[in-house]
């Protein structure tokens, strides 16, 4: 008798390692998370100040530590670097198992750099290597956004041997320039003697939010024409990013870099829990099934996924010119990429700074309430 696979072990099959965008203390010492990697098939976690804000206005797994940091007179931005770190230290432990039978490539826990320093590439690389050297672990990622400042970082930070999660990418032409930030860090890597092979990265190309402006758009527009593209331009946008990820990696530039032992930057699908009630609650997995990707799902998409993804495979690479033709048409009824791209870089980061102050704030609260 055959063993039916479950929707996530077919999504694993196809080439797309499963990341959860969530974590918090209880999900570590519960052994929640353990669950979700034997039972769910999830190889990687993703982090963001919100998620930690959520976990720490929950439940009493960090009193303990709230309280030693209180009596220390440790600043609230300490605490928070104190913290944060030691979570996902014990993820990456937990993970480790994956992280060695994978050669790197999963078992990854992400933390991300100060969003307040997101247009300081040197502030940046410096917080970058901190986190790296607190968490000292080969299986943490660095989350470094996407801005202008954010290149520089990232090549640097690549360069000093250290994985990097590349975020809050909108646009096709600042995905190159990630892609090429990715490939000058590694021949900074190489000149300095590191082993290629140890540095991975994903650029995390952000999904949801695109169909939440433009649909916002089409909205205002509300001709026949404009509504039939709604909940299109997300996933087209991707797909092409897809055909970017395959192009640029085999550039004679890339490929030196390849035969050294470096890795490819792989593209990580962010933002795929769906917007709309109206959409399929596992739009942005199905649509972008595709090997040598990673897709990071909020609990509730990756619940919806084990329990009736229909995952069919070919949906990304047969489709550029469809994807192609719905970037067009947007252009044809005057809707701007350009424009709905920088919107995003801005907002994202703005959303970035409010979470992290909002994260200040949960802290800032329990070491008063510690005293």
């Amino acid at each position: 008798m055959t063993e039916t696979l479950s929707p996530t072990a077919v999504l694993s099959a196809a080439g797309v390692s499963i990341w959860l965008d969530d974590l918090s203390r209880e999900r570590i010492y519960s052994g929640g998370l353990q669950r979700l990697i034997a039972e769910k098939n999830v190889v990687g976690i993703t982090t963001n100040p919100t998620i930690f804000a959520s976990a720490l206005a929950k439940g009493e797994a960090y009193d303990a530590q709230i309280a030693e940091l209180a009596a220390s007179g440790t600043s609230v931005t300490d605490a928070v670097f104190e913290i944060t770190t030691a979570d996902v230290a014990d993820a990456c432990d937990i993970l480790r198992p994956v992280y060695d039978s994978t050669a790197g490539f999963d078992g990854r826990v992400s933390i991300e750099v100060e969003p307040d320093l997101a247009h300081d590439a040197a502030g940046t690389f410096e917080e970058a290597k901190r986190l790296w050297a607190k968490v000292d672990r080969p299986n943490v990622m660095i989350k470094i956004p996407a801005t202008v400042a954010g290149l520089e970082a990232i090549a640097n930070t690549i360069g000093e041997g250290i994985s990097v999660n590349v975020t809050l990418i909108f646009s096709l032409e600042r995905y190159r320039d990630v892609i090429n930030a990715y490939l000058t860090g590694l021949e900074k890597a190489k000149v300095a003697g590191h082993d290629l092979s140890s540095i991975h990265s994903v650029a995390s190309f952000f999904v949801s939010r695109v169909d939440t402006e433009i649909d916002k758009r089409l909205g205002a527009i509300g001709t026949d024409e404009a509504t039939a593209l709604k909940s299109k331009a997300g996933v087209a946008n991707a797909r092409l990013a897809y055909q970017v990820f395959e192009q640029s990696f085999t550039t004679e530039r890339a490929a030196g870099l390849l035969a050294a032992g470096a890795n490819k930057q792989r593209p990580l699908w962010a933002s795929t829990g769906v917007k709309d009630p109206n959409l399929p609650d596992t739009l942005y997995v199905t649509e972008l099934a595709v090997a040598d990707t990673v897709n990071t799902m909020p609990e509730k998409t990756l619940d919806a996924t084990f329990d009736h993804a229909e995952i069919t495979g070919g949906a990304v690479t047969g489709n550029y010119g469809v994807a192609n033709g719905v970037l067009d048409a947007l252009d044809s009824l005057g809707i701007s990429y350009d424009d709905v791209t920088e919107l995003l870089e801005r907002e994202g980061v703005e959303k970035f700074q409010a979470s992290w102050n909002e994260l200040l704030d949960t802290v800032t609260a329990a070491l008063e309430a510690a005293k």
